[in-house]
């Protein structure tokens, strides 16, 4: 489906403060539900800290150094900070596909095509959400799974059919906080960024690529 009117877009310059994205999420939503605001995309930075979703285990926070947030997103652990491009998504589902499932894979679908115009072949995984880059060396887990690298995160909430959380992507953060959880309840696998990948881009290199993608998807 197609629209006159596609998402409003905006780039927040200064890191947000997680609770302050929150807050400011849930009163765009309500707009949104009321008729009153348009769908939105939010690109943002975080300072470091790390967030629960509603799957979260509190042990699977290793170290408790950084602030840690209960969030109502799904999903597990992840980490946000400097150099991950955060992308909130409120967009009407009444308006377009009532459809949660098919709602992430078309978030991850996205990414996918971000990631490819970046030079980055990236992949899902059956039973883990977000997307994925497989270690060329041809590692293994402890398990005897090929040994992947987490890219990219995917979070989503729904209210009465208008979606806010989103994505986390992983451009130029400092990866060793991620040894501070286990990411999304995840064991074995790694986490890698565009910049650890030889991808030396800047964020707004990488929200050009989102907003030209974005409407192949969506």
């Amino acid at each position: 489906m197609h629209f006159s009117h596609p998402p409003h877009w905006v780039t927040a310059t200064d890191l947000v403060p997680y609770e302050d994205a929150v807050s400011t999420m849930k009163a765009r939503v309500k707009a949104i539900q009321e008729g009153n605001e348009s769908e939105l995309l939010w690109a943002l930075e975080h300072p470091s800290l790390y967030t629960l979703g509603t799957g979260a285990k509190r042990e699977d926070i290793l170290d408790d150094s950084l602030p840690s947030f209960e969030t109502g997103r799904g999903g597990e652990v992840t980490y946000h900070g400097p150099g991950q491009r955060v992308v909130y998504t409120m967009l009407d589902l009444n308006k377009r596909t009532k459809d949660l499932r098919a709602y992430v894979w078309s978030l991850e679908e996205w990414l996918l095509l971000a990631l490819k115009e970046l030079g980055i072949g990236a992949c899902r995984r059956d039973g883990r959400v977000g997307l994925w880059v497989p270690e060329k060396k041809a590692l293994t887990t402890a398990t005897g799974e090929p040994l992947d690298h987490k890219i990219a995160a995917i979070g989503v909430r729904v209210s009465k059919w208008v979606t806010f959380h989103g994505l986390a992507l992983n451009v130029h953060p400092d990866l060793s906080h991620f040894k501070g959880i286990v990411p999304c309840g995840i064991r074995g696998h790694g986490v890698t960024s565009l910049h650890k990948l030889g991808v030396n881009v800047k964020l707004d290199e990488v929200d050009q690529v989102l907003k030209k993608t974005f409407s192949k998807v969506f």
